[in-house]
């Protein structure tokens, strides 16, 4: 009698095993990744460049309110006497030059936010969190600005006293105020909002990470 004949056992196929690359060693792992882990100088710059721009914008909101008071529609009063007392009247009862004031600032402010956000765009292309605060908290600070800047340099606030100072039955403007405190947003918002998109369709995009030899690495030929 002959043994049975057994078929040889199968080749071994090492295209699996390198197909798949052994994990680095932790110190290799910790010393290429472990940079991300803390804030480092990136971070650092990225606070102190978001400061200044936090500084930058809200200094630029003298010129909102110089617009503001240039640009604003004048409400006009009228003071009438009744014996000693005094009482101011709008000239203009179904005037709308009172939400003009208000249109007018908020316009200025998206448009100045649009501005700051292309500046500090064209300034950091990469973007960032610190960034993004500081250009909204920027925006908050210099609306807030204009808005006092632009009460402060426009007509007197005491309507009585103006009122006496001018004569009965003058008319003159009444002090620059912001009915919808609202606007004072209008800035950073616009600023945000335009600053995002930006980045999003023009910002810089991070490489891929190559697969040469990774898990799904073609076995060799």
């Amino acid at each position: 009698m002959t043994a049975p004949l057994t078929p040889p056992p199968p080749p071994h196929d090492q295209s699996s095993h390198q197909a798949w690359q052994a994990p680095p060693p932790a110190g290799e792992a910790a010393g290429e990744y472990g940079q991300y882990g803390q804030d480092g100088p990136g971070m650092k710059t990225e606070l102190r460049e978001g400061a200044v721009i936090a500084v930058a914008v809200a200094v630029s909101g003298v010129l909102l309110g110089l617009l503001w008071l240039w640009l604003a529609p004048h409400v006009p009063l009228v003071g009438d006497q009744s014996g000693k007392s005094w009482a101011v009247y709008l000239k203009d009862s179904e005037g709308e030059q009172a939400a003009g004031v208000d249109g007018t600032f908020t316009l200025l402010a998206l448009a100045l936010g649009v501005v700051s956000a292309v500046v500090v765009f064209l300034w950091r292309r990469r973007g960032g969190v610190p960034l993004i605060v500081g250009l909204g908290v920027g925006g908050l600070l210099a609306s807030f600005l204009a808005w006092r800047l632009g009460m402060w340099l426009g007509p007197e606030q005491d309507v009585i006293a103006h009122a006496k100072a001018v004569g009965k039955g003058v008319t003159f403007s009444a002090p620059l105020k912001l009915g919808a405190k609202g606007a004072l947003l209008a800035w950073s918002l616009s600023a945000l909002v335009v600053h995002l998109g930006l980045t999003a369709l023009f910002g810089p995009r991070d490489p891929e990470p190559p697969y040469e030899d990774g898990p799904y690495a073609a076995p060799p030929a």
